[in-house]
């Protein structure tokens, strides 16, 4: 089980992105939170998973919901806490 920091960055608030994030992970296992950055127009992403639901769920982060546009994700594997599920926080 490893834990990833994702910055997605893009056109992803007020496009439905955490909530579509949210169902993806929910739907693949993935544990975590997602949330809106307040000083620009991105998300910080914590997920945590085996290496086959990180995988799928790095696919999910770069296509996104059906109006958002990803220009970049960058991430960093990180040690910490164990989460029990995906979250959105607001």
């Amino acid at each position: 089980m490893q834990t990833y920091h994702f910055i997605v960055k893009g056109h992803v608030q007020g496009v439905g992105y955490r909530f579509t994030m949210y169902l993806n992970a929910t739907k693949i296992g993935i544990k975590g939170t997602i949330k809106n950055l307040i000083d620009d127009d991105n998300v910080e992403v914590f997920a945590q998973g085996d290496i086959e639901q990180i995988e799928k769920f790095r696919k999910c982060l770069r296509l996104g919901s059906l109006t958002s546009r990803i220009y970049s994700i960058s991430e960093n594997v990180i040690e910490g806490e164990k989460y029990d599920s995906f979250e959105i926080i607001y």
